[in-house]
């Protein structure tokens, strides 16, 4: 089992940037596909970006494309997610996620079995 640790959240005005960390402990990042989601208030939670458990494949959604990356660091069991040019509408709680039981990479919620307690990103304009 995989305990989840998000950073790197706070408050930046819009055109900025933000770093997010997922630091896992427990058990190695490399034995799950990795999710980032985002929820914002009164919105159902959606998925940001996910990597495949080998690393070599990787989604990101339309609404984020070209401004946010996901990546992994295996020596640290930590996966990112880099945000560029970040808008108001990117304002949400993200939480990283891991999924034990896929090979491919899913995108619904209820597909990852392990979730970290969220990390809150506000966008200013």
């Amino acid at each position: 089992q995989v305990q989840l640790v998000e950073s790197g959240g706070g408050l930046v005005q819009a055109g900025g940037s933000l770093r997010l960390s997922c630091a896992a402990s427990g058990r190695s990042v490399n034995y799950y596909n990795m999710g980032w989601f985002r929820q914002a208030p009164g919105k159902a939670r959606e998925i940001v970006a996910a990597m495949t458990q080998s690393g070599g494949s990787t989604y990101v959604a339309d609404a984020v494309k070209g401004r946010f990356s996901i990546s992994r660091e295996d020596a640290k069991d930590t996966i990112y997610l880099q945000m560029n040019s970040l808008k108001p509408e990117d304002t949400a709680v993200y939480f990283c996620a891991a999924d034990s039981t896929s090979w491919a990479l899913k995108r619904r919620t209820e597909d990852y079995d392990y979730w970290g307690q969220g990390t809150q990103v506000t966008v200013s304009s």
